[in-house]
Protein backbone atom coordinates (compact mmCIF):
# COMPACT_ATOMS: atom_id res chain seq x y z
CA UNK A 1 0.00 0.00 0.00
CA UNK A 2 2.79 2.41 0.91
CA UNK A 3 4.60 1.58 -2.30
CA UNK A 4 1.48 2.23 -4.35
CA UNK A 5 0.96 5.61 -2.67
CA UNK A 6 4.61 6.50 -3.21
CA UNK A 7 4.46 5.53 -6.88
CA UNK A 8 1.24 7.51 -7.30
CA UNK A 9 2.77 10.63 -5.71
CA UNK A 10 5.87 10.36 -7.91
CA UNK A 11 3.76 9.94 -11.03
CA UNK A 12 1.64 12.93 -10.06
CA UNK A 13 4.77 15.03 -9.58
CA UNK A 14 6.45 13.92 -12.81
CA UNK A 15 3.39 14.07 -15.07
CA UNK A 16 0.79 16.80 -14.83
CA UNK A 17 -2.60 15.22 -15.56
CA UNK A 18 -4.09 18.49 -16.72
CA UNK A 19 -5.94 18.04 -19.99
CA UNK A 20 -4.10 19.83 -22.78
CA UNK A 21 -6.12 21.23 -25.67
CA UNK A 22 -4.60 21.92 -29.10
CA UNK A 23 -4.61 25.62 -28.33
CA UNK A 24 -2.61 24.94 -25.14
CA UNK A 25 0.04 23.07 -27.11
CA UNK A 26 0.13 25.89 -29.66
CA UNK A 27 0.70 28.44 -26.88
CA UNK A 28 3.54 26.38 -25.40
CA UNK A 29 5.19 25.99 -28.82
CA UNK A 30 4.99 29.76 -29.33
CA UNK A 31 6.51 30.38 -25.88
CA UNK A 32 9.37 27.96 -26.57
CA UNK A 33 10.13 29.61 -29.93
CA UNK A 34 9.98 33.07 -28.36
CA UNK A 35 12.39 31.98 -25.60
CA UNK A 36 14.76 30.56 -28.23
CA UNK A 37 14.66 33.80 -30.23
CA UNK A 38 15.29 35.84 -27.08
CA UNK A 39 18.25 33.63 -26.11
CA UNK A 40 19.81 33.99 -29.56
CA UNK A 41 19.34 37.74 -29.51
CA UNK A 42 21.00 37.97 -26.11
CA UNK A 43 24.03 36.09 -27.44
CA UNK A 44 24.63 38.87 -29.92
CA UNK A 45 23.83 41.79 -27.66
CA UNK A 46 25.23 40.80 -24.27
CA UNK A 47 28.91 41.49 -24.99
CA UNK A 48 29.64 43.01 -28.37
CA UNK A 49 26.99 45.75 -28.24
CA UNK A 50 26.49 46.38 -24.54
CA UNK A 51 30.27 46.64 -23.90
CA UNK A 52 31.69 47.95 -27.16
CA UNK A 53 34.95 49.27 -25.63
CA UNK A 54 37.72 46.71 -26.15
CA UNK A 55 39.83 47.92 -23.20
CA UNK A 56 36.87 47.57 -20.83
CA UNK A 57 36.12 44.10 -22.14
CA UNK A 58 39.73 43.03 -21.49
CA UNK A 59 39.57 44.53 -18.00
CA UNK A 60 36.46 42.49 -17.34
CA UNK A 61 38.06 39.39 -18.85
CA UNK A 62 35.68 39.25 -21.82
CA UNK A 63 36.49 38.53 -25.41
CA UNK A 64 34.39 39.93 -28.26
CA UNK A 65 33.16 36.75 -29.80
CA UNK A 66 30.59 35.94 -32.43
CA UNK A 67 28.22 33.18 -31.22
CA UNK A 68 28.95 29.92 -32.95
CA UNK A 69 26.58 27.22 -34.09
CA UNK A 70 27.32 25.33 -30.90
CA UNK A 71 26.23 28.36 -28.82
CA UNK A 72 22.98 28.62 -30.77
CA UNK A 73 22.42 24.87 -30.32
CA UNK A 74 22.98 25.35 -26.59
CA UNK A 75 20.27 28.01 -26.53
CA UNK A 76 17.96 25.64 -28.41
CA UNK A 77 18.49 22.77 -26.00
CA UNK A 78 17.70 25.03 -23.03
CA UNK A 79 14.54 26.55 -24.50
CA UNK A 80 12.83 24.19 -26.95
CA UNK A 81 11.96 21.59 -24.24
CA UNK A 82 9.62 24.25 -22.85
CA UNK A 83 7.04 22.85 -25.27
CA UNK A 84 6.26 20.15 -22.69
CA UNK A 85 6.64 22.39 -19.63
CA UNK A 86 2.98 22.10 -18.56
CA UNK A 87 2.68 18.38 -19.23
CA UNK A 88 6.00 17.47 -17.53
CA UNK A 89 6.85 20.45 -15.29
CA UNK A 90 9.50 18.85 -13.07
CA UNK A 91 11.32 16.81 -15.75
CA UNK A 92 11.34 19.88 -17.99
CA UNK A 93 12.84 22.06 -15.24
CA UNK A 94 15.56 19.56 -14.30
CA UNK A 95 16.50 18.91 -17.93
CA UNK A 96 16.63 22.59 -18.84
CA UNK A 97 18.74 23.45 -15.76
CA UNK A 98 21.18 20.62 -16.40
CA UNK A 99 21.43 21.51 -20.09
CA UNK A 100 22.00 25.17 -19.23
CA UNK A 101 24.80 24.37 -16.76
CA UNK A 102 26.51 22.01 -19.21
CA UNK A 103 26.17 24.43 -22.12
CA UNK A 104 27.38 27.41 -20.07
CA UNK A 105 30.42 25.46 -18.89
CA UNK A 106 31.22 24.45 -22.48
CA UNK A 107 30.65 27.92 -23.97
CA UNK A 108 33.79 29.54 -22.59
CA UNK A 109 33.37 33.27 -21.85
CA UNK A 110 30.01 33.42 -23.58
CA UNK A 111 27.07 34.15 -21.28
CA UNK A 112 24.04 32.05 -22.21
CA UNK A 113 20.57 33.39 -21.56
CA UNK A 114 18.80 31.98 -18.50
CA UNK A 115 15.39 32.45 -20.14
CA UNK A 116 14.77 28.68 -20.44
CA UNK A 117 15.24 27.90 -16.73
CA UNK A 118 13.22 31.02 -15.85
CA UNK A 119 10.16 29.88 -17.81
CA UNK A 120 10.47 26.31 -16.52
CA UNK A 121 10.73 27.51 -12.90
CA UNK A 122 7.77 29.85 -13.36
CA UNK A 123 5.69 26.93 -14.66
CA UNK A 124 6.47 24.72 -11.66
CA UNK A 125 5.69 27.58 -9.25
CA UNK A 126 2.43 28.32 -11.09
CA UNK A 127 0.90 24.86 -11.45
CA UNK A 128 2.40 22.99 -8.47
CA UNK A 129 2.17 23.43 -4.71
CA UNK A 130 4.03 26.02 -2.66
CA UNK A 131 6.52 23.51 -1.14
CA UNK A 132 7.33 22.31 -4.65
CA UNK A 133 7.80 25.92 -5.78
CA UNK A 134 10.29 26.52 -2.94
CA UNK A 135 12.12 23.28 -3.77
CA UNK A 136 12.27 24.20 -7.45
CA UNK A 137 13.66 27.65 -6.66
CA UNK A 138 16.35 26.17 -4.41
CA UNK A 139 17.24 23.57 -7.07
CA UNK A 140 17.53 26.25 -9.74
CA UNK A 141 19.71 28.42 -7.49
CA UNK A 142 21.99 25.44 -6.79
CA UNK A 143 22.42 24.76 -10.50
CA UNK A 144 23.15 28.41 -11.22
CA UNK A 145 25.75 28.58 -8.43
CA UNK A 146 27.62 25.68 -10.05
CA UNK A 147 28.41 27.75 -13.15
CA UNK A 148 30.99 30.21 -11.66
CA UNK A 149 33.20 27.27 -10.56
CA UNK A 150 33.49 26.15 -14.18
CA UNK A 151 34.36 29.57 -15.59
CA UNK A 152 37.33 31.88 -15.23
CA UNK A 153 36.56 34.36 -12.43
CA UNK A 154 35.66 37.85 -13.67
CA UNK A 155 33.62 40.83 -12.63
CA UNK A 156 31.03 40.07 -15.31
CA UNK A 157 30.68 36.47 -14.11
CA UNK A 158 29.92 37.66 -10.59
CA UNK A 159 27.45 40.26 -11.87
CA UNK A 160 25.75 37.64 -14.06
CA UNK A 161 25.47 35.28 -11.09
CA UNK A 162 23.69 37.90 -8.97
CA UNK A 163 21.43 38.77 -11.90
CA UNK A 164 20.48 35.15 -12.54
CA UNK A 165 19.69 34.47 -8.87
CA UNK A 166 17.49 37.57 -8.76
CA UNK A 167 15.68 36.56 -11.95
CA UNK A 168 15.05 33.02 -10.70
CA UNK A 169 13.66 34.35 -7.42
CA UNK A 170 11.38 36.74 -9.32
CA UNK A 171 10.16 33.90 -11.58
CA UNK A 172 9.27 31.69 -8.60
CA UNK A 173 7.45 34.52 -6.83
CA UNK A 174 5.60 35.47 -10.01
CA UNK A 175 4.43 31.89 -10.50
CA UNK A 176 3.11 31.67 -6.96
CA UNK A 177 1.40 35.05 -7.28
CA UNK A 178 -0.35 33.93 -10.47
CA UNK A 179 -1.42 30.70 -8.76
CA UNK A 180 -2.89 32.62 -5.81
CA UNK A 181 -4.72 34.96 -8.17
CA UNK A 182 -6.16 32.02 -10.11
CA UNK A 183 -7.27 30.32 -6.88
CA UNK A 184 -8.89 33.54 -5.67
CA UNK A 185 -10.78 33.97 -8.95
CA UNK A 186 -11.98 30.34 -8.85
CA UNK A 187 -13.14 30.74 -5.26
CA UNK A 188 -14.99 33.95 -6.09
CA UNK A 189 -16.73 32.22 -9.00
CA UNK A 190 -17.68 29.31 -6.75
CA UNK A 191 -19.12 31.67 -4.15
CA UNK A 192 -21.12 33.43 -6.86
CA UNK A 193 -22.57 30.10 -8.03
CA UNK A 194 -23.42 29.11 -4.48
CA UNK A 195 -25.13 32.46 -3.94
CA UNK A 196 -27.13 31.98 -7.15
CA UNK A 197 -28.24 28.52 -6.04
CA UNK A 198 -29.20 29.95 -2.65
CA UNK A 199 -31.27 32.65 -4.33
CA UNK A 200 -33.06 30.06 -6.45
CA UNK A 201 -33.88 27.97 -3.36
CA UNK A 202 -35.12 31.05 -1.54
CA UNK A 203 -37.22 32.03 -4.55
CA UNK A 204 -38.82 28.59 -4.64
CA UNK A 205 -39.55 28.79 -0.93
CA UNK A 206 -41.21 32.17 -1.39
CA UNK A 207 -43.31 30.75 -4.22
CA UNK A 208 -44.64 28.03 -1.94
CA UNK A 209 -45.37 30.54 0.82
CA UNK A 210 -47.19 32.85 -1.58
CA UNK A 211 -49.32 30.02 -2.94
CA UNK A 212 -50.50 29.25 0.58
CA UNK A 213 -51.29 32.93 1.08
CA UNK A 214 -53.21 33.02 -2.20
CA UNK A 215 -55.38 30.11 -1.06
CA UNK A 216 -55.98 31.84 2.27
CA UNK A 217 -56.91 35.13 0.61
CA UNK A 218 -59.26 33.46 -1.88
CA UNK A 219 -60.93 31.72 1.03
CA UNK A 220 -61.26 34.99 2.97
CA UNK A 221 -62.76 36.87 0.01
CA UNK A 222 -65.28 34.19 -0.87
CA UNK A 223 -66.23 33.46 2.74
CA UNK A 224 -66.74 37.10 3.63
CA UNK A 225 -68.59 37.98 0.44
CA UNK A 226 -70.85 34.92 0.41
CA UNK A 227 -71.69 35.43 4.09
CA UNK A 228 -72.70 39.01 3.41
CA UNK A 229 -74.73 37.97 0.36
CA UNK A 230 -76.50 35.24 2.35
CA UNK A 231 -77.42 37.63 5.17
CA UNK A 232 -78.70 40.35 2.84
CA UNK A 233 -80.62 37.82 0.75
CA UNK A 234 -82.33 36.51 3.90
CA UNK A 235 -83.28 40.06 4.90
CA UNK A 236 -84.70 40.75 1.46
CA UNK A 237 -86.69 37.53 1.52
CA UNK A 238 -88.18 38.40 4.90
CA UNK A 239 -89.06 42.00 3.98
CA UNK A 240 -90.13 41.59 0.36
CA UNK A 241 -93.84 41.64 1.27
CA UNK A 242 -93.89 43.84 4.36
CA UNK A 243 -91.28 46.45 3.37
CA UNK A 244 -90.49 46.40 -0.35
CA UNK A 245 -88.14 49.42 -0.09
CA UNK A 246 -85.99 47.74 2.58
CA UNK A 247 -85.99 44.54 0.57
CA UNK A 248 -84.86 46.47 -2.52
CA UNK A 249 -82.06 48.08 -0.52
CA UNK A 250 -80.95 44.64 0.69
CA UNK A 251 -80.95 43.32 -2.88
CA UNK A 252 -78.88 46.29 -4.03
CA UNK A 253 -76.43 45.57 -1.22
CA UNK A 254 -76.26 41.95 -2.38
CA UNK A 255 -75.51 43.12 -5.91
CA UNK A 256 -72.79 45.54 -4.80
CA UNK A 257 -71.14 42.94 -2.56
CA UNK A 258 -71.16 40.32 -5.31
CA UNK A 259 -69.76 42.82 -7.81
CA UNK A 260 -66.91 43.82 -5.53
CA UNK A 261 -66.09 40.19 -4.76
CA UNK A 262 -66.08 39.29 -8.45
CA UNK A 263 -63.81 42.24 -9.20
CA UNK A 264 -61.31 41.18 -6.56
CA UNK A 265 -61.39 37.55 -7.70
CA UNK A 266 -61.02 38.54 -11.36
CA UNK A 267 -57.99 40.70 -10.59
CA UNK A 268 -56.42 38.00 -8.44
CA UNK A 269 -56.94 35.20 -10.94
CA UNK A 270 -55.60 37.43 -13.70
CA UNK A 271 -52.27 38.01 -11.99
CA UNK A 272 -51.67 34.41 -10.95
CA UNK A 273 -48.90 32.52 -12.75
CA UNK A 274 -47.67 28.94 -12.59
CA UNK A 275 -43.96 29.76 -12.92
CA UNK A 276 -41.17 29.55 -10.39
CA UNK A 277 -40.45 33.25 -9.73
CA UNK A 278 -41.56 34.88 -6.48
CA UNK A 279 -42.87 37.90 -8.31
CA UNK A 280 -45.71 35.81 -9.79
CA UNK A 281 -47.56 35.50 -6.46
CA UNK A 282 -49.67 38.57 -5.79
CA UNK A 283 -51.12 38.14 -2.30
CA UNK A 284 -48.80 40.55 -0.48
CA UNK A 285 -49.79 44.22 -0.50
CA UNK A 286 -48.03 47.55 -0.31
CA UNK A 287 -47.36 47.03 3.39
CA UNK A 288 -44.66 44.58 2.21
CA UNK A 289 -42.72 47.21 0.25
CA UNK A 290 -40.01 47.35 2.95
CA UNK A 291 -39.35 43.69 2.11
CA UNK A 292 -38.54 44.76 -1.46
CA UNK A 293 -36.08 47.33 -0.12
CA UNK A 294 -34.42 44.64 1.97
CA UNK A 295 -34.31 42.37 -1.10
CA UNK A 296 -32.59 45.05 -3.19
CA UNK A 297 -30.16 45.98 -0.45
CA UNK A 298 -29.34 42.32 0.06
CA UNK A 299 -28.28 42.27 -3.60
CA UNK A 300 -25.98 45.26 -3.05
CA UNK A 301 -28.36 47.89 -4.47
CA UNK A 302 -29.13 51.06 -2.54
CA UNK A 303 -32.93 51.33 -2.39
CA UNK A 304 -35.25 54.23 -1.56
CA UNK A 305 -39.01 54.20 -0.99
CA UNK A 306 -41.35 57.19 -1.32
CA UNK A 307 -44.93 56.33 -0.31
CA UNK A 308 -45.83 59.45 1.70
CA UNK A 309 -48.62 60.39 -0.76
CA UNK A 310 -50.18 56.92 -0.83
CA UNK A 311 -53.41 56.37 1.10
CA UNK A 312 -53.62 52.60 1.41
CA UNK A 313 -56.98 52.63 3.18
CA UNK A 314 -58.53 54.39 0.16
CA UNK A 315 -57.19 51.90 -2.40
CA UNK A 316 -59.12 48.69 -3.12
CA UNK A 317 -57.33 45.62 -1.82
CA UNK A 318 -56.97 43.95 -5.22
CA UNK A 319 -55.37 47.10 -6.71
CA UNK A 320 -52.98 47.38 -3.78
CA UNK A 321 -52.03 43.71 -4.17
CA UNK A 322 -51.52 44.06 -7.92
CA UNK A 323 -49.35 47.18 -7.52
CA UNK A 324 -47.13 45.34 -5.08
CA UNK A 325 -46.85 42.41 -7.50
CA UNK A 326 -45.76 44.76 -10.29
CA UNK A 327 -43.21 46.43 -8.00
CA UNK A 328 -41.86 43.02 -7.06
CA UNK A 329 -41.48 42.00 -10.71
CA UNK A 330 -39.64 45.26 -11.46
CA UNK A 331 -37.29 44.81 -8.47
CA UNK A 332 -36.54 41.22 -9.47
CA UNK A 333 -35.65 42.37 -13.00
CA UNK A 334 -33.35 45.03 -11.51
CA UNK A 335 -31.44 42.44 -9.49
CA UNK A 336 -31.24 39.93 -12.34
CA UNK A 337 -30.52 42.10 -15.33
CA UNK A 338 -29.90 45.81 -14.62
CA UNK A 339 -26.48 45.70 -12.89
CA UNK A 340 -27.68 48.75 -10.97
CA UNK A 341 -26.31 50.36 -7.80
CA UNK A 342 -29.38 52.45 -6.89
CA UNK A 343 -33.13 52.03 -7.25
CA UNK A 344 -36.18 54.03 -6.17
CA UNK A 345 -39.79 52.96 -5.64
CA UNK A 346 -42.48 55.64 -5.67
CA UNK A 347 -46.09 54.88 -4.72
CA UNK A 348 -48.71 57.63 -4.53
CA UNK A 349 -52.33 58.57 -5.01
CA UNK A 350 -53.02 61.48 -7.35
CA UNK A 351 -55.89 63.35 -8.95
CA UNK A 352 -55.85 63.69 -12.75
CA UNK A 353 -58.84 65.73 -13.84
CA UNK A 354 -61.87 63.98 -12.38
CA UNK A 355 -60.10 60.63 -12.04
CA UNK A 356 -58.31 59.49 -8.91
CA UNK A 357 -55.34 57.30 -9.69
CA UNK A 358 -52.75 55.16 -7.96
CA UNK A 359 -49.24 55.78 -9.28
CA UNK A 360 -46.28 53.36 -9.12
CA UNK A 361 -42.80 54.22 -10.44
CA UNK A 362 -39.81 51.87 -10.17
CA UNK A 363 -36.53 53.24 -11.51
CA UNK A 364 -32.88 52.13 -11.45
CA UNK A 365 -29.55 53.51 -12.67
CA UNK A 366 -28.34 50.31 -14.30
CA UNK A 367 -28.17 49.05 -17.86
CA UNK A 368 -31.39 49.51 -19.77
CA UNK A 369 -32.40 46.49 -21.93
CA UNK A 370 -31.39 46.58 -25.58
CA UNK A 371 -34.99 46.16 -26.62
CA UNK A 372 -38.00 47.64 -24.87
CA UNK A 373 -40.37 45.29 -26.68
CA UNK A 374 -42.52 43.36 -24.22
CA UNK A 375 -41.68 39.68 -24.27
CA UNK A 376 -44.30 36.97 -24.68
CA UNK A 377 -42.94 34.52 -22.11
CA UNK A 378 -45.76 35.19 -19.62
CA UNK A 379 -43.51 36.80 -17.03
CA UNK A 380 -41.65 40.08 -16.54
CA UNK A 381 -42.95 42.95 -18.66
CA UNK A 382 -45.63 40.73 -20.15
CA UNK A 383 -46.94 39.92 -16.69
CA UNK A 384 -46.96 43.59 -15.76
CA UNK A 385 -48.89 44.45 -18.91
CA UNK A 386 -51.56 41.84 -18.16
CA UNK A 387 -52.01 42.97 -14.57
CA UNK A 388 -52.32 46.61 -15.55
CA UNK A 389 -54.79 45.78 -18.33
CA UNK A 390 -57.00 43.91 -15.86
CA UNK A 391 -57.05 47.02 -13.69
CA UNK A 392 -57.86 49.31 -16.67
CA UNK A 393 -54.59 51.14 -16.08
CA UNK A 394 -51.58 52.17 -18.15
CA UNK A 395 -48.03 50.81 -18.24
CA UNK A 396 -45.08 52.83 -19.50
CA UNK A 397 -41.52 51.49 -19.75
CA UNK A 398 -38.42 53.20 -21.03
CA UNK A 399 -35.01 54.65 -20.34
CA UNK A 400 -34.78 57.17 -17.50
CA UNK A 401 -32.80 60.38 -17.28
CA UNK A 402 -29.78 58.68 -15.72
CA UNK A 403 -29.75 55.91 -18.32
CA UNK A 404 -31.50 53.30 -16.18
CA UNK A 405 -34.84 51.59 -16.77
CA UNK A 406 -38.16 53.03 -15.61
CA UNK A 407 -41.47 51.23 -15.03
CA UNK A 408 -44.42 53.63 -14.58
CA UNK A 409 -47.92 52.37 -13.78
CA UNK A 410 -51.12 54.38 -13.27
CA UNK A 411 -54.37 52.69 -12.20
CA UNK A 412 -57.77 54.40 -11.79
CA UNK A 413 -59.28 53.99 -8.36
CA UNK A 414 -62.89 54.49 -9.49
CA UNK A 415 -62.86 51.58 -11.94
CA UNK A 416 -62.98 53.75 -15.11
CA UNK A 417 -60.60 52.69 -17.89
CA UNK A 418 -57.83 55.04 -19.00
CA UNK A 419 -56.46 55.77 -22.42
CA UNK A 420 -53.11 53.99 -22.98
CA UNK A 421 -50.39 56.59 -23.41
CA UNK A 422 -47.74 56.08 -25.96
Amino acid sequence: MLKLRYDGAMEDMLVNKQKMRPVDWAVDVAIALAAFAFGCLQLYLSVNLLIPDEALRRFLGIEALVPSANAIAAVAITTLPLVVRRRFPWPCLVFVLAAWVFAQASAYNISLSVIGPLVALFTVAYIRTRPEAVAAACLAAMFVLIVPTTMRPSYLAQLTLVQNIALLTAAALAGQAMQLNRAYAAEAEQRARAAERSREVEAQRQVEEERVRIAREVHDITAHSLSAVSIQAAVAERLVETDPQAALAAIQEVRATAKNALGEMRAMVGVLRSGDAPETSPTAGSDRLPDLLAYLEGAGIQAQLDDARYQRNQVPAFIDVALFGIAREACTNIVRHAQATHATITLACQQTGNVRQALLVVQDNGCAPKSLKIETSGHGLKGMEERVRLLHGTLQTGIGKDGGFVVRVTVPLDGQPQTQDS
